[in-house]
């Protein structure tokens, strides 16, 4: 059913309109709240790369990070990567991944992030305790973050958006009338699609 809401295949996102219009409202404010310097983002002391996407649902970003990850392994560089955990339930956070973490503690991601690669993995719903983490526990030259492109709170070097080439922007409305976060405009903002 919501494939069809936002697909544009039912009317039934008209109902929900209002609640995009709100929705909408508040992303754009938060947005505009850091880029006028309301509020603060905090910046790594080592860049940092942001994999993330316009739309709800998966849309490969964590193939994408572990693609990058890889891809600077072999050129050298000590990549870690962090995450907010998205279905795992750690007792604390920041979380850092060991071979004994489970999914239910991490996320499927995560852990899937760190069995493939082997780079150290950082979970927590604030990035920045993530990253300062990462720092803390070894020697890394670049963070990479499996999806936060909403996440203004932590100061980005480069932003990689990663779109469903099925779905695209479905009927392009904000949730939940639609699958978008954030306009599909801010594409032109972004370092690499």
């Amino acid at each position: 059913m919501i494939e069809r809401i936002w697909s544009g295949k039912s009317p039934l996102y008209l109902l929900l309109l209002p609640f995009s219009f709100l929705y909408g409202l508040v992303s754009k404010l938060i947005r505009l709240s850091y880029v006028l310097g309301w509020r603060k983002a905090w910046r790594s002391p080592v860049p940092v790369v942001v994999v993330g996407n316009l739309t709800a649902g998966g849309n490969g970003k964590t193939p994408v990070a572990i693609w990058l990850v890889e891809a600077l392994q072999q050129r050298g560089l000590r990549p870690g990567v962090v995450s907010r955990g998205y279905g795992g339930k750690a007792a604390r956070y920041p979380l850092l991944l060991n071979m004994r973490t489970t999914t239910r503690e991490a996320g499927d991601e995560p852990v899937l992030i760190y069995q493939r690669t082997g780079a150290p993995v950082a979970v927590s719903p604030v990035r920045r305790e993530a990253v300062q983490a990462l720092l803390e526990q070894g020697d890394i030259d670049i963070v990479i973050t499996d999806d936060g492109l909403q996440h203004y709170a932590l100061a980005r070097d480069i932003e990689i958006v990663v779109v469903d080439g099925t779905r695209r922007f479905g009927n392009g409305w904000w949730l939940p009338a639609g699958p978008m976060r954030e306009r599909a405009a801010r594409i032109k903002s972004v370092d690499a699609v």
